[in-house]
């Protein structure tokens, strides 16, 4: 089969399409022909690497898997060839503390297609048959690919870890990522009002249709003392913010007294100076999370097939474009997600 694969770390120049072996489904597995496969961040961290990141070569991406059952393995039941699926991008490997309570992604035998194992950028792609969901028959590849593992991050995040209640404030830091387009309609879903940065006028107009209350745009002044004013210098109750250094410690600064600042991810970079006494002297929680639970992505799958979360789609574009779409992404040059087709 074809995948879109690297034999070392590096820039996208790094990216083959190449020829790879066939992946079988073994017990408990099924065989995926992908149709339609997402990017993320995550994809950009990992073909970059990261010391003590341990990759069998040649590796390839992609987490965010949409297709058609090609074959089941041994023990499988309740699927056949030709069915229409999605896959969660969370594997359970272990049986622990976590998973027993249902915490998966806690659990240090939690693994991420594209990140631990071989993803689904390929013609193929064998997972477990148990993270299987059925899709929608109107539903096409694209768009059941496209909002799988940020509108799962993205509800944990916001559901579970930040606790978030209807009737609270939060600031969306950055509105064009995949992550915060979703969280976005989720915190608005949730019943609060939402306050989105955008990097431009374009991203501004994009983030009013997802449902932002207000937008607030960084080219044009200091989003900072914008919200300050908006709010009568309170803040607001949540801040998302994935960006990292670059903005933790306006951030902080933007979030109320007693607020919570929740962290899923680091796109500028992954060691920021803070001070310190922002947190103890206006009480913040830093949140910190990732992925979700096996029972979070049956929930975010009902409501995207309900239609009440919308994938927000940038383009599709064939998987040998695969290097084209990393440039892309890495200039921040789309909104919404990646997808590539095989």
């Amino acid at each position: 089969m074809k995948a879109l694969c690297f034999h070392e770390h590096g820039a996208p120049d790094v990216l083959k399409f190449c020829e790879v072996p066939d992946p079988q489904p073994g017990p408990g597995e099924v065989l995926i022909r992908v149709k339609a496969c997402a990017l993320n961040h995550l994809d950009i961290w990992v073909r970059r690497g990261w010391p003590g990141l341990k990759l069998e070569m040649p590796h390839w991406g992609g987490s965010d898997v949409a297709g058609v059952v090609a074959d089941v393995g041994p023990d499988v039941t309740g699927w056949k060839v030709g069915d229409r699926v999605v896959s969660d991008p969370g594997i359970s490997t272990l049986e622990d503390e976590f998973t027993r309570r249902g915490e998966h992604s806690l659990s240090p035998g939690y693994r991420i297609p594209g990140e631990h194992v071989r993803g689904g950028l390929a013609e193929y792609v064998a997972v477990p048959a148990e993270g299987l969901m059925r899709m929608p028959e109107l539903l096409d590849f694209p768009t059941a690919a496209a909002p799988l593992l940020v509108t799962l991050t993205a509800w944990r995040m916001l559901i579970h870890r930040a606790r978030l209640r209807a009737g609270e404030s939060v600031l969306v830091v950055g509105a064009g990522g995949g992550v915060n387009s979703m969280a976005t309609q989720i915190a608005k879903l949730a019943g609060a009002r939402v306050y989105v940065v955008a990097g431009n006028a374009d991203k501004a107009a994009r983030a009013r249709e997802l449902g932002a209350d207000v937008v607030l745009d960084r080219s044009r002044g200091d989003w900072v003392k914008e919200l300050a004013a908006l709010t009568d210098k309170r803040g607001v109750d949540v801040v998302v913010d994935n960006v990292g250094a670059a903005t933790l410690n306006k951030s902080m600064r933007a979030v109320a007294r007693g607020g919570r600042i929740v962290i899923v991810g680091n796109t500028s970079g992954p060691l920021a100076e803070i001070d310190i006494r922002f947190i103890f002297s206006k009480q913040i929680s830093l949140v910190g999370s990732t992925m979700g639970t096996h029972q979070d992505f049956r929930d975010v799958t009902a409501l995207l097939w309900e239609g009440k979360l919308k994938p927000v789609i940038d383009r599709v574009l064939p998987l040998q474009a695969g290097r084209e779409a990393f440039e892309a992404m890495e200039k921040s040059d789309q909104f919404g997600k990646i997808v590539l087709e095989p």
